[in-house]
């Protein structure tokens, strides 16, 4: 979605690569993720850490944009589906943030992103990524 927490329904579609490899003896993983936006380059890093005591995940976000590390959404997996919850100020406004990951076909995985201005009542639905093996 080009704008948030507008009322917007104008969305923009775009080709990326992103290059995922292990880390920390499979503990977590990182990647790469590379397109361009109104024909400027654009890369973007995820840090995911995976805690064996609780279980839980954490998703760390940097981009060439902002330029820092965000504060990481957390979360866990049932089966082949995860659902992770973080804060962040989105358009001047203190936002739950929601990622969803569906790996159900490993082939074709599928993440999406929500935001919550009211406590998490509503969520605007504003970024998916479908993805495809090379």
């Amino acid at each position: 979605m080009k704008e948030h927490l507008t009322g917007s329904d104008e969305w923009e579609e775009f080709d990326a690569t992103q290059e995922l490899r292990p880390i920390l003896l499979g503990l977590g993983n990182f990647d790469i993720f590379h397109t361009e936006f109104d024909g400027k380059p654009f890369e973007g890093l995820t840090v995911r850490l995976f805690n064996p005591q609780t279980r839980l995940w954490t998703i760390y976000w940097a981009d060439s944009n902002a330029v820092k590390l965000d504060g990481g959404k957390v979360g866990s997996f049932d089966g082949d589906e995860g659902e992770f919850f973080g804060r962040e100020v989105v358009a001047g406004k203190d936002v739950i943030v929601k990622f969803h990951w569906d790996k159900r076909d490993p082939e074709a995985p599928t993440y999406s992103r929500a935001f919550s201005a009211d406590a998490g009542r509503t969520w605007e639905w504003n970024w998916y990524s479908n993805f495809s093996r090379r």
